[in-house]
């Protein structure tokens, strides 16, 4: 494994310690119920070499990675979510390594890793364009970025509540977290070339909440360097990762 780079960023660069808590006891009860669990087994499946993964949380993703991935560095900047995911990394079926950071100041060194997760995080970053620029410069050339979000709704009315809540309420109820931002055209215009994904809709009711407008799929960074920024071609939608 490369040495972590030796500017680290404080244990503490995210603090939401109410929410961590909230979040610890209803993400495991949420992911049963609204069927969580197999959209984490889908985002990993198929992944091999080594990955990291922001905004690891408490670890929910740990169980689902494949016996092909050799080692997994999960960044979780929150110290309370971060302790449960050590332990979880002890149960964890393949080595995991959880780091303290944040997404836009990745600890680790450029080109080190074959895939980059994330999943259910970039709602909640400070900065997504340095978050995905950071990923971009971790990930070998020609390697993946998964991604499993929830982000701006299709439809007029609910994207308008979207807007609504982000100025308002929600980022202070849930650690951050906005409802209306575009994780596909961040992607794109971080320049990682767009592959297969479908839209869901997390949990499955008539009547969807404002975080229930989620994407799951694969990006690529380019093998042949490019600019920075520059976004490249997009695949089709409809397919799965």
């Amino acid at each position: 494994m490369p040495p972590l780079r030796s500017t680290r960023l404080p244990h503490d660069a995210v603090h939401h310690p109410v929410f961590a808590r909230f979040y610890a006891k209803v993400s495991p009860i949420i992911d049963e119920r609204a069927g969580i669990g197999e959209h984490r087994r889908e985002l990993l499946a198929g992944l091999s070499g080594r990955v990291i993964e922001i905004g690891a949380g408490n670890g929910l993703n740990f169980p689902f990675y494949p016996p092909t991935v050799s080692e997994v560095v999960a960044i979780e900047p929150e110290r309370g979510l971060r302790r449960i995911a050590v332990e979880a990394a002890v149960r964890a079926g393949v080595p995991v390594d959880v780091v303290p950071g944040a997404a836009e100041a990745l600890p680790v060194k450029s080109e080190a890793f074959d895939a980059a997760v994330t999943s259910l995080v970039l709602c909640s970053v400070r900065d997504v364009r340095r978050a995905l620029a950071e990923l971009r410069r971790v990930l070998r050339p020609g390697g993946e970025l998964r991604f499993f979000e929830h982000g701006r709704a299709e439809g007029r009315a609910l994207a308008v509540t979207q807007y609504a809540l982000d100025r308002t309420v929600w980022p202070v109820l849930f650690g951050g977290c906005h409802t209306a931002r575009d994780p596909l055209a961040s992607i794109e215009a971080a320049g990682f070339e767009l592959g297969a994904y479908s839209r869901l809709r997390v949990p499955q009711t008539r009547v969807p909440t404002p975080a229930s407008p989620c994407v799951l799929g694969v990006a690529r960074r380019p093998a042949v360097p490019g600019p920075a920024g520059s976004a490249g071609p997009a695949s089709p939608a409809g397919g799965r990762a």
